[in-house]
C-alpha cells in the first residue's frame, strides 16, 4: 500500500502547483527545481552565497522597517530567520541549481519562500499561509533580483577573499621553509631546458613563493571593487518601487549585518548591467592558477626519475602509482593542481563569455559567473592547501645530484666570463663538451689558470 504525502497547494501566474505540505520553498522555487536539472549542483553547495542572501534580506527588513513601509513584527521575523540561515541553518532548502535562466530570479524567490515560510512558522501559521508574511510583498520589499542577486553575488566572492589570502600564506610559508632548508643545495640554473647558470635549490624555492607573495595583495585590493554594489536600484537601476531614500539607509545596514565596507555604486544603471568587476577578478584567479600550474610543472620535472630524470628533488610519497609497475611513485599532488589550474581556465573563459553576453540594461548571464567565480576559488584554496600539506612541506634535496650535476657540467663556464673573457670561456665549454671533461679540468688544459685560480673564479 502506497504512503500519501500530506501536500499544499501554492498558485502563481501560470496555475497551481502541489508541494511537500511542510516544505519551506514555494511554488516559484519548486517551478525552478523542475525546469534546472542543470549541474546537480544546488544553491546550498556555496554556503557563503547562502548567507550573503541572507545578509541582503535582512538589511533590507531593516531599511523598510526604517523607512515605514514594514511592519516591525514582520521585520523582525524576517530578521530573526536570516539570522538562522546566516548562521548555517536551513541551507538544504536552498534547492535551485545554480546555472538557471532568469538572471538569478530562481535563486532570489528561493530566498523569498524559504525566509518567509520559515517567518510564517515562527508566527505561528503554517508554510504557503503568505497572507500573514508575503514572499514578495514582504521579504522582497523594496527589492527586485536584479539588486539582490548581484550584491550577493559581491558579498559571496568578498567573504572568501580572506581564507584564499590565507591559503596563499600557508603555502607561501612551506615554500620560504624550504627555501631554507635548500639554502646551501648547489644545483644547476636551466633555461629552455638547457643548462644555463648555477644556482641554489634555496633560490629556486623562494622564487616559487615570491609568485605567490605577489597575488596576496591583488586579492585584497580587487575585492574592494566588488564593494561598489548596486542595492536601492531595483530592477534596471533607477529605484522603481523603492520609497525615498531606501538606497541610502539600506547600504549602511547592509554594512552592519555583513561587516564589509560596501558602497553604493555611483551609477546604478551602469552598476546593474555592467560584470566588469566579476571579469577582473576572475582574471586575476586565472593568473594565480596558471603560475600554480607552473611552479607544479616545475616540481614534477625537477622530482622526474629516480634513475633517469633530473631527480634533484624527492616529492613525499603519498600513494602508489600503478596497478602494474610495481614501486612507482608518482607526482600525483602537483598534477592534481595542475588539473585544478586547468578548471580555473576554463572557468575564466566562461566568466568573460557571460559578461560579454549581457544585453541592455541587464547581464542574465550572473547565475553561470557566480557558479564559475566561487568555484574557481574553492577549488584553488583547496588545492594551494593540499599542496602545502601534502607535497611542499615534505620535499627533500638530493644534494648529491644536485651538486655532482653542477660540478659536471658546462655552466660553470660562464662564471669565467669576468676573469678571462666570452671568448675564451666559450672554448673552454666547447672544448670540455668534445672531450667529455668537466670545466676546472679543461680551463687548466687550456693554460687558462692554475686549478686553484679557476676553481677561485668558479667557486
Amino acid at each position: 500500500m502506497s504512503e500519501t504525502r500530506e501536500l499544499r497547494a501554492e498558485e502563481d501566474s501560470l496555475g497551481v502547483i502541489d508541494l511537500p505540505k511542510d516544505c519551506l520553498w514555494g511554488v516559484h522555487t519548486q517551478r525552478a527545481i523542475d525546469n534546472f536539472p542543470i549541474s546537480g549542483i544546488p544553491l546550498s553547495h556555496f554556503p557563503e552565497f547562502v548567507r550573503s542572501l541572507a545578509w541582503v534580506k535582512k538589511a533590507a527588513a531593516a531599511a523598510n522597517l526604517n523607512l515605514g513601509v514594514l511592519p516591525e513584527h514582520k521585520a523582525k521575523v524576517i530578521a530573526s530567520v536570516c539570522d538562522e540561515i546566516i548562521g548555517g541553518a536551513h541551507h538544504s532548502q536552498f534547492r535551485v541549481d545554480m546555472i538557471q535562466g532568469g538572471a538569478g530570479t530562481s535563486t532570489n524567490m528561493n530566498a523569498n519562500e524559504v525566509i518567509a515560510n520559515l517567518g510564517l512558522i515562527l508566527m505561528g501559521h503554517a508554510p504557503g499561509e503568505y497572507a500573514h508574511l508575503h514572499p514578495n510583498d514582504d521579504v522582497n520589499r523594496s527589492q527586485s533580483t536584479n539588486d539582490v542577486y548581484p550584491t550577493a553575488m559581491r558579498l559571496a566572492i568578498v567573504s572568501q577573499c580572506q581564507p584564499f589570502q590565507e591559503s596563499q600564506r600557508r603555502l607561501s610559508a612551506a615554500l620560504n621553509e624550504r627555501a631554507d632548508v635548500f639554502a646551501s643545495v648547489r644545483k644547476i640554473g636551466r633555461t629552455q631546458l638547457q643548462d644555463a647558470v648555477p644556482m641554489t635549490l634555496g633560490q629556486e624555492f623562494a622564487g616559487f613563493a615570491a609568485t605567490i607573495d605577489e597575488d596576496i595583495e591583488i586579492i585584497g585590493r580587487l575585492s574592494q571593487l566588488l564593494l561598489e554594489v548596486n542595492l536601492g536600484g531595483t530592477a534596471i537601476g533607477t529605484g522603481v518601487n523603492t520609497p525615498p531614500g531606501y538606497a541610502e539607509m539600506v547600504i549602511p545596514e547592509l554594512l552592519r549585518v555583513s561587516g564589509f565596507e560596501v558602497k553604493l555604486a555611483g551609477n546604478l544603471i551602469e552598476a546593474s548591467s555592467d560584470a566588469g568587476a566579476y571579469v577582473t577578478f576572475s582574471g586575476v584567479l586565472k593568473r594565480i592558477a596558471v603560475k600554480l600550474s607552473k611552479m607544479c610543472n616545475d616540481l614534477r620535472l625537477l622530482s622526474s626519475g629516480p634513475r633517469s630524470g633530473f631527480n634533484e628533488i624527492r616529492l613525499p610519497p603519498v600513494q602508489a602509482g600503478s596497478s602494474i609497475m610495481p614501486g612507482k611513485i608518482n607526482p600525483v599532488i602537483p598534477e592534481v593542481v595542475n588539473q585544478v589550474a586547468f578548471q580555473v581556465i576554463g572557468n575564466d573563459l566562461t566568466v568573460t563569455m557571460a559578461a560579454e553576453a549581457g544585453q541592455l540594461q541587464l547581464n542574465a548571464m550572473e547565475p553561470i559567473i557566480i557558479l564559475n567565480v566561487l568555484q574557481s576559488m574553492r577549488i584553488l584554496m583547496q588545492a594551494m592547501d593540499t599542496l602545502s600539506e601534502r607535497c611542499i612541506k615534505g620535499i627533500e634535496a638530493n644534494v648529491s645530484q644536485c651538486e655532482g650535476a653542477l660540478e659536471n657540467s658546462l655552466v660553470l663556464a660562464t662564471m669565467l666570463v669576468p676573469y678571462i673573457g666570452y671568448a675564451k670561456a666559450a672554448k673552454v665549454a666547447k672544448t670540455a663538451l668534445s672531450k667529455d671533461q668537466n670545466v676546472v679540468d679543461t680551463a687548466v688544459e687550456l693554460g687558462f689558470g692554475t686549478r686553484e685560480q679557476i676553481t677561485a673564479m668558479i667557486f
